[in-house]
């Protein structure tokens, strides 16, 4: 029965805890372990496939125990992960081939758990922004309940930047309450050979007390396809000197509002 147990603990450990109760959710509503595979998309697409094949083999050998108590497990296990979780730590986050050997968060669920846990204040710095719509809809519901949210995105060809297309302009029309800024104009930029300086970096931090660094961009490609790395720290004082860094290139205007 560890088996059992350690399969949901692996599964509520690695993503967020709105999937996680989705997956209760669903389990709830089935008959028995022979329907599991029926509420696979409940799962989502960045469940470990070796975890959700571990947990139904797991629970056919105890076929006594319901769907209403596995549900119950779910819920319990994503308690614990985000008790566990919210002291000072510093957390390994993946996208890309995962293995049963070393559990992993994944990248997407990390960022959405971020946003959600701001109370106040959200700093988001990506390269740039395409067709992460749940993303959008996290920011929108941070906006709603009153989080100030900042956002730092590289500029587009047209507008003084390096990147094709205007991330820009399609995130301000896609969270419009958000306050975006681009790093100013070209001669604040550092100049050298043939290549321009771009907005290359990755993070989020929420309220200067979790941070999320990483090399994933806000596309759906670093969410659903590619390899990509980073850590989460809670507590600390790095996610404050983060926050403070990123409020200071507003002071300094090393970075500026953009304006529609």
């Amino acid at each position: 029965m560890n088996d059992l147990w350690a399969a949901v603990a692996g599964l509520a450990a690695e993503l967020h805890r709105d999937r996680v109760d989705a997956i209760a959710e669903a389990i709830a509503n089935i008959d028995s372990q022979d329907d599991l595979m029926g509420i696979r998309h409940a799962f989502g697409p960045n469940a470990n496939e070796d975890r959700i094949k571990a947990l139904r083999s797991s629970w056919s050998a105890f076929p006594k125990i319901s769907p209403s108590e596995i549900a119950a497990a779910f819920h319990a296990a994503a308690r614990a992960a985000e008790l566990v979780s919210s002291g000072d730590s510093v957390e390994l986050v993946w996208s890309g081939p995962k293995t049963s050997l070393i559990p992993t968060r994944n990248t997407e669920q990390v960022i959405l758990e971020v946003i959600d846990i701001a109370k106040s204040h959200l700093f988001l710095v990506s390269y740039v922004f395409y067709k992460a719509t749940s993303i959008v809809d996290a920011l929108n519901r941070a906006t709603a309940k009153g989080v100030q949210v900042n956002l730092l995105l590289e500029s587009s060809t047209e507008h003084g930047g390096t990147i094709r297309g205007d991330s820009v302009q399609t995130m301000a029309v896609s969270v419009p309450e958000a306050t975006i800024y681009v790093w100013g104009s070209e001669t604040k930029r550092p100049q050298g050979d043939a290549l321009s300086a771009a907005v290359h970096a990755k993070c989020a931090v929420a309220d200067g007390e979790v941070a999320f660094i990483t090399s994933a961009n806000l596309t759906s490609a670093a969410f659903e396809r590619n390899m990509e790395l980073g850590v989460l720290l809670r507590g600390g004082t790095s996610p404050q000197r983060l926050r403070s860094h990123l409020m200071a290139l507003i002071t300094t205007k090393q970075i500026e509002r953009w304006k529609k």
